[in-house]
């Protein structure tokens, strides 16, 4: 393929991402969106094998077979549950390439370059994509243990960790004003200790962050990941990778801001350490006493049938149990009655953002029926049942009543103004912040123990 019709496959693929970012914006578009960015990575894939420049199919053949069987396979096999944690892995595969990509790209001895200038671009392009690639994969690679379990999800303070992480950064800054122009040996030196120091700060940064700020973490590294293949598309003067790079880091940019303002955190305070590194015992400024009040799901059916309005809230405990279909029955069977039925999403609800819309999808919850928390807040006031199925931070009255509480100003879903609020939870346990919950003491609170499916099951069972 000559370079033109390559430069032309690359704008027209550049422009399908796009078009997909687009689509993805919103739910009832989310399809056609992956439809786009589908076709534009088949485009991307044929003209970059098909450049003059590739010649050895005999390796990059059987590479693309094998990958292609492992994506497929993994996206038959991996639960809707352990999404973030596959999202987490696959943004280490992309800081793994970049630092690959850039020590070849140094290593290669059919590089040359006519000036003194565009050689000091291309080694800062180089530094920079190794770099961010290193410290996102094991960024990535720690966010996958804490998801999965493997890691405690509370912050794992070092103690001086500011100073061992601003010594990092100045000794990288250092190492990298060496490695600008240096000879080969001094230079790979310099590379290779600039990546165990990105590789080590990768680290401490993601073990430093609680668990309830995963969101955020995930977000973050899928923006780290875009600025590695931009890196990565500058070094291989590639068009199509510096745009798909430069998409993907700015979207993450974005939604990592989101994420923030949605938690009434700073970017770089979630950097700092994470919710969770303390717990409250739940009372807060209001002094809330009271004792647990259990309901059977036989009674809680027969509240959801009495009611004129029904707000569900959706949490993490939904997507463990898988119990979105479940859900949905009810929805359908409480509509028919003519109850009005609605779903209340806070923005950080589950382990990454856009988790529990995408359960509901799946489930086929009507779209106009799932409202944001910023829509659905001043309701609750008027609602007669709250079900809250698996949530805790987000529907956690401390955050506005206790300034000592780790999630003190986050905004959440104020479920404890409606008449009569359902808990279905396995236990009394704290969510993944650590924090105890108030809300579950209130008098209009009443908790459903058990399975969220299972619970779910016998409600539907008695509707």
């Amino acid at each position: 393929m000559s370079s033109g019709l390559t430069t032309a496959a690359y704008l027209a693929a550049g422009a399908l991402f796009i078009l997909s970012l687009s689509g993805l914006s919103h739910p009832e578009s989310a399809r056609r969106g992956n439809l786009y960015g589908m076709v534009g990575m088949f485009v991307a894939i044929v003209a970059t094998v098909s450049m003059t420049a590739v010649t050895n199919y005999a390796l990059i053949a059987p590479a693309m077979i094998i990958g292609a069987a492992i994506g497929l396979v993994v996206a038959r096999r991996v639960a809707m549950t352990a999404m973030p944690q596959l999202v987490a892995m696959l943004h280490s595969f992309v800081g793994l390439a970049a630092v690959l990509v850039g020590f070849a790209t140094y290593l290669d001895p059919g590089v040359h370059h006519p000036g003194e200038v565009e050689r000091t671009i291309h080694e800062i392009e180089i530094y920079l994509g190794v770099l961010i690639g290193a410290l996102t994969f094991t960024g990535s690679v720690v966010a996958f243990g804490k998801l999965q379990g493997v890691i405690g999800s509370k912050p794992l303070i070092f103690p001086a960790r500011h100073w061992l992480n601003l010594g990092l950064l100045l000794a990288s800054i250092f190492a990298g004003y060496w490695f600008v122009g240096a000879n080969p040996g001094l230079g790979l030196t310099m590379l290779l200790a600039m990546t165990m120091m990105a590789l080590l700060f990768g680290v401490l940064m993601v073990v430093a962050i609680g668990g309830a700020d995963m969101p955020v973490v995930i977000s973050m590294l899928n923006s780290y990941s875009g600025w590695a293949a931009a890196a990565t598309g500058f070094m291989l003067s590639n068009d199509l990778l510096i745009i798909t790079g430069a998409l993907v880091g700015s979207s993450g940019a974005i939604l990592s801001y989101i994420m923030c303002r949605a938690m009434n955190r700073h970017f770089l305070s979630v950097i700092a350490g994470g919710f969770g590194a303390t717990a409250t015992s739940g009372g807060g400024d209001d002094g809330e006493q009271g004792e647990v009040e259990a309901i059977s799901a036989e009674e809680t059916a027969q509240l959801l049938l009495d009611a004129d309005g029904v707000v569900i809230v959706p949490g993490y405990g939904m997507a463990v149990a898988q119990a979105q279909h479940s859900i949905a029955e009810i929805t359908a069977k409480l509509k028919s009655r003519g109850v009005d039925v609605r779903f209340a999403i806070h923005p950080v609800a589950g382990r990454m953002p856009g988790h529990m819309n995408v359960l509901l999808a799946e489930a086929r919850v009507p779209y106009d029926i799932v409202l944001e928390m910023d829509e659905i807040n001043a309701d609750f006031p008027g609602t007669d049942v709250v079900l809250v199925i698996g949530a805790n931070d987000i529907v956690n009255p401390s955050a506005q009543t206790d300034p000592g509480s780790p999630i003190a100003g986050m905004p959440v879903l104020e479920v404890w103004n409606a008449r009569t609020v359902v808990v279905m939870k396995r236990s009394m346990a704290t969510g993944y912040a650590g924090v105890e919950n108030p809300l579950f003491l209130r008098e209009n609170t009443r908790m459903l123990f058990g399975d969220a499916r299972a619970t779910a099951e016998a409600i539907q069972g008695a509707l």
